[in-house]
């Protein structure tokens, strides 16, 4: 039971965050804050990790970044611009809904929708019995009885 209870505290420590003591601001605030940037950006690894969960090397360099950006006396925005400009808007967490953003997340939907009905409409279509196949032309109907003897 003792190794269970070590193993659940090794897990949840290792859950907590990917952050290294070494990393760590001295200042709280300050570490607060690249805590709180840290968990917007994206790890560009791992894709679905902030930066602040993620182990990978690429993950621990833009924690550096930020905080390096915080020593000097940037604020978040500056922060967020500068990670933005080297990286690209894939590493926000959560993307800004501006220009082509809001032309995409607009989009997206109706682009759905009008695919949803038109299959619908498709599979419909298909369904419908012919009626024309049905049917009989006059010299076929005659020709038909002929051979049936009527």
């Amino acid at each position: 039971m003792k190794w269970l209870a070590v193993a659940l505290s090794l897990l949840a420590a290792t859950m907590s965050a990917a952050v290294e003591p070494g990393e760590i601001l001295e200042d709280p605030r300050l570490e607060a804050r690249a805590r709180e940037i840290s968990s917007n950006l994206r790890c560009l690894i791992c894709r679905n990790e902030s930066i602040d969960d993620s182990n990978a090397e690429l993950a621990s360099d833009l924690r550096r970044i930020v905080r390096e950006q915080l020593r000097n006396g940037k604020d978040d925005s500056d922060i967020y611009d500068f990670v933005v400009d080297r990286y690209g808007e894939f590493v926000l967490l959560r993307p800004n809904l501006k220009g082509a953003n809001i032309l995409l997340y607009a989009s997206g939907p109706i682009i759905l929708l009008i695919g949803t009905a038109l299959c619908a409409l498709y599979i419909r279509q298909r369904r419908k019995p012919s009626r024309q196949k049905d049917a009989l032309r006059d010299d076929e109907r005659e020709r038909l009885e002929q051979i049936l003897g009527q």
